[in-house]
């Protein structure tokens, strides 16, 4: 099979993704050297199969990549990719309806899949005695599935997909900008020109005959790569693969797409009245190169140096200078066929985009002048190798790159080329692809205005060609299929009906914790973990949101923003700076119990990383600019979120929750009237109060020992001297007496955000973690009853969950999903007579498949360092046994029928619950009257 590059998969140098590679010496000489072997081989179908055995955790992942995106689409038939995707997690010839993630659920697993322009991946992460399982269930829908594709199935999902599209464009502030640009950017024909998610005529019409085509063309082996890594024997593996997969037939041949660069004789100024967006956004965007192209590599490096930190051109003069906006960003994206160069930001209020536009062109003229400095390459290739580390942390984010580069690249290890590739970028590589693409060359340009702010738009701009739906007339293709189709199955060498059994559960081994506490009265909990030379760790500050004033709620936030901002002795560039030398990233934010300093760096670079960390603790900077900085920042993004229909879901909530003068009824970052009347001294105020070893606890983990840790600590042991912190008492509302729909209107809405729930439990009630496996069932998985009812069995919604949220103070019961305009009150009654049914009881295998699922997941659980991170923060903000896992084993084991029952009965109460509805009032508040909650109460954002 014929390989080429792609590279949607690589991903630009800010927040660079490295794809795994083998065999590889590191990027600096006294690096761990990381060495795996790996073995690749084609079936006699055209299988491409790669092994990599890895033993740290009795898992394996297994991923399939399929060489077809929305790339392979025509005119007319758009968004077939991704509707294909989602018809793969139905059902097979030998696996029945819904039923793909029910098994791997059930065996302790988890998967999913996504569709890219280029591409659409399928994976599992499997406790290692599932393999066989896995492999089965892949291979029955790679050969086997098309038969069973009926109208009615196909029909529900067109409206599933329909429904994710809304949920993601329609019903979203800037949601047309993809749109927008492809249809103008790219000739008629290409197919960048179109979404992934397709047209939504094209959905609606598309028929079983169009998808019964589009897979026997493209889901064949010989245009694919399936990837195993994890704890296996290789010839076992080996023998299971030929056994599932070799029978299956071979394709035609499927030639790669050619690359297919857009081209702009003129630039092109277009603009869009949104109807969700509280605030200006403007695109510019300009044609590049394909992925794995040479230029693609100095042309991340230009987005990263124009516009990303204290020292970029765009910050100087957008952000700091004339304050247009509180941050840009810029990026190139070159993928298989094509590439763009894209500047994206969204203004600050009031503000022009000419003005932005403008501002642009000087941050480019300014990049000319003070040109790019060795420092400036050498703090930006600095983070390297700490992001290549990061992007093998998991046996999932191994396969998953395996596969693409595979498949694209055309070699598995290509990463060690992509290293040296992205390594040889020089200061005249960066300014010659500046001047070759985007230096007084044609671009497109997008305004996005509120509605009724045309004159906030680029000067000259005309109006984009944009079809939006009508919420009464709402397409849905219908579900009533008459005919009972006949499955015609395939004839096989294999017996495939025999579902593999999995051997012996693998054990679980919780990890060693050590803890200890410096003579200032921090604890500090570690976990040492030296698969990859890496260490995260974070401190976690009690106190956070409920400390604020309530005349000032967002100080606390507000700290966490201006901390990481420059220290006494150095200015926040030079901080900035001294943080990407070392490859590593630091970062600050307030939750509404604790303000958190997250570190990931190097392990070598450990001891580095905590002087900083002292010095960001010990000498704030308290920079007078930077605080107006802050400021403008936090407010627009208050006033840019409340565009969002969760968003003001989620507000509306927590003020019927905990009513106006509660402090956990407001949102962290505060109100934009409570942050204009912040001033400096507030946060000061805060800081001398509430910043105290005493209320402060150590994670860490990774590659770093216990003595190490307690040695690096010393100077902050001695140099942080701990006060007493008074927390106020928390009032905790009980739940509603009768249950009320609270409605927000949004106009033209597309969905309805529904969010019901109540007050519920403590994260240390001893009902906790049984009520939260009692939910499982209910919404806790995609195997969920509401999911599969409002998504899987009516195609109203992308997704429904349901959950306990509970912390140190008392937590919700929530149940949300996002619907279709047109079905809010079958939505709404769905939901509550779901609870109802559910406080019945269920049956004995919904219970088998809960125990199985909870049970089996735990050998995925200790993984990752961000994992076993969040290990250490329960243990120590909950007071937790060490083995708490297993004690939550338990739990799960002596769950009865009528245990089981009786927490539905408790805890899960739909007649004392907030309903709350965002969506059109004009077309949905009414018919919730019949609901039997009394008539629907209209609410304000």
């Amino acid at each position: 099979m014929k390989k080429t590059m792609i590279s949607s998969l690589v991903m630009g140098i800010t927040g660079l993704l490295l794809v795994f590679a083998f065999s590889c010496t590191s990027m600096k000489k006294d690096s761990q050297h990381l060495s795996i072997e790996y073995e690749q081989f084609q079936l006699d179908n055209g299988l491409d199969v790669i092994l990599a055995v890895d033993k740290s955790d009795p898992i394996v992942s297994l991923a399939i990549q399929y060489h077809v995106g929305s790339n392979r689409e025509v005119p007319g038939r758009t968004g077939f990719a991704h509707l294909f995707e989602h018809m793969m997690f139905q059902e097979s010839e030998n696996v029945g309806q819904d039923q793909f993630f029910k098994k791997i659920q059930n065996a302790g697993g988890m998967l999913n899949g996504g569709t890219s322009n280029d591409g659409t991946i399928y994976f599992e992460v499997i406790p290692k005695n599932a393999l066989e399982l896995a492999l089965w269930l892949e291979s029955d829908r790679m050969g086997y599935m098309i038969n069973t594709v009926t109208k009615q199935a196909f029909a529900n999902q067109q409206n599933v997909v329909q429904n994710e599209k809304r949920q993601t464009m329609d019903n979203q502030p800037y949601g047309y900008t993809r749109y927008i640009i492809g249809k103008n950017l790219y000739p008629e024909g290409h197919p960048y020109s179109w979404t992934v998610i397709g047209e939504m005529e094209d959905i609606f019409n598309a028929t079983v005959a169009d998808v019964k085509e589009f897979h026997s063309k493209y889901y064949v082996p010989n245009n694919a790569t399936l990837v195993l890594v994890g704890d296996f024997d290789p010839a076992e593996a080996s023998e299971l693969i030929n056994k599932y997969f070799g029978e299956i037939p071979e394709g035609e041949e499927v030639n790669d797409p050619q690359p297919w660069s857009a081209e702009l004789e003129t630039t092109k100024l277009l603009f869009h009245e949104d109807n969700f967006a509280r605030a200006a956004q403007i695109n510019m965007v300009w044609p590049t190169v394909e992925s794995y192209h040479p230029d693609s590599y100095p042309l991340d490096f230009f987005a990263e140096l124009v516009a990303y930190g204290k020292k970029a051109p765009m910050y100087k003069i957008l952000v700091k200078e004339k304050q247009l906006t509180s941050r840009s960003r810029t990026y190139n994206s070159s993928m298989e066929l094509a590439g763009t160069f894209r500047i994206n930001i969204t203004a600050n209020s009031g503000v022009n985009l000419q003005d932005i536009h403008d501002a642009i062109f000087e941050s480019f003229e300014m990049f000319e002048e003070e040109g790019i400095s060795e420092n400036d390459l050498e703090r930006i290739k600095a983070g390297l190798e700490t992001s290549y580390y990061n992007s093998i942390s998991s046996v999932f984010y191994k396969a998953y790159q395996l596969a693409n580069y595979n498949e694209y690249a055309g070699d598995p290890s290509f990463i060690e080329k992509n290293i040296e590739l992205i390594r040889a970028v020089s200061i005249e590589d960066i300014n010659r692809v500046y001047n070759k693409y985007i230096k007084d060359k044609p671009y497109l340009v997008t305004s996005f205005v509120p509605k009724g702010d045309l004159d906030l738009m680029v000067e000259n701009s005309v109006k984009a060609d944009v079809v939006e739906e009508s919420i009464s007339d709402a397409t849905e293709v219908s579900q009533d299929v008459a005919d009972v189709e006949e499955l015609v199955r395939t004839e096989t060498i294999l017996d495939r009906s025999i579902e593999p059994e999995p051997g012996p559960d693998p054990e679980i081994t919780i990890p060693d914790i050590w803890k200890d506490q410096l003579s200032n009265g921090m604890e500090v909990y570690g976990i040492l973990h030296d698969e990859l030379p890496l260490v995260q760790y974070n401190i976690v500050l009690k106190g956070g949101h409920l400390l604020d004033d309530i005349d000032k709620v967002g100080v606390a936030n507000l700290v966490g923003e201006l901390m990481m901002e420059g220290t006494k002795n150095k200015t926040p560039q030079e901080l900035e700076e001294e943080i990407e030398l070392l490859g590593a990233n630091i970062s600050m934010y307030t939750s509404n119990q604790s303000i958190n300093i997250n570190v990931n760096t190097l392990a070598r670079n450990f001891d580095k990383t905590l002087t900083l960390i002292e010095e960001i603790l010990l000498e704030p900077r308290w920079d007078e600019e930077e605080f107006e900085l802050a400021k403008t920042r936090v407010i627009n993004s208050i006033k840019q979120q409340q565009a969002r229909p969760n968003y003001l879901a989620n507000n509306a909530f927590n003020k019927l929750l905990y009513k106006e003068d509660h402090l956990l009824a407001y949102n962290t970052s505060g109100t934009v009237e409570s942050v204009e009347g912040i001033q400096l001294q507030d946060l000061k105020d805060y800081y001398k109060r509430y910043f105290s070893p005493s209320v402060a606890k150590f994670h860490v983990v990774g590659s770093v020992s216990k003595d190490e840790v307690m040695t690096a600590l010393s100077a902050l042991s001695s140099s942080w001297t701990s006060k007493d912190v008074i927390f106020p008492e928390i009032e905790e509302p009980g739940k509603p007496a009768a249950s009320k729909i609270y409605f927000v209107d949004v106009p033209g809405a597309k969905q309805s955000v529904i969010q019901i729930g109540y007050l519920a439990l403590q994260r240390t009630d001893p009902d906790y973690y049984p009520a939260t496996v009692m939910n499982y069932k209910l919404g806790g998985s995609f195997s969920g009853i509401l999911n599969l009812v409002l998504r899987e069995e009516k195609g109203f919604t992308y997704g429904a969950r349901s959950g306990f949220y509970g912390t140190n103070i008392t937590g919700t019961f929530e149940a949300s999903s996002s619907v279709r305009s047109n079905t809010t009150f079958e939505s709404v009654q769905i939901f509550k007579e779901s609870m109802e049914a559910y406080r019945d009881g269920i049956s004995k295998e919904d219970l088998d498949f809960t125990k199985n699922a909870l049970l089996k997941s735990n050998a995925r659980r200790f993984e990752t360092l961000g994992s076993l991170l969040g290990m250490l923060r329960a243990i120590s903000a909950y007071d937790l046994p060490d083995n708490y896992v297993k004690l939550e084993e338990e739990i799960v084991r002596n769950m009865t029928l009528e245990a089981h029952k009786a927490l539905a009965e408790k805890y899960i109460v739909p007649e004392q619950m907030y309903y709350v509805i965002v969506g059109d009032a004009a077309t949905q508040l009414k018919p919730l009257s019949k609901i039997g909650f009394g008539e629907p109460i209209l609410i304000k954002d």
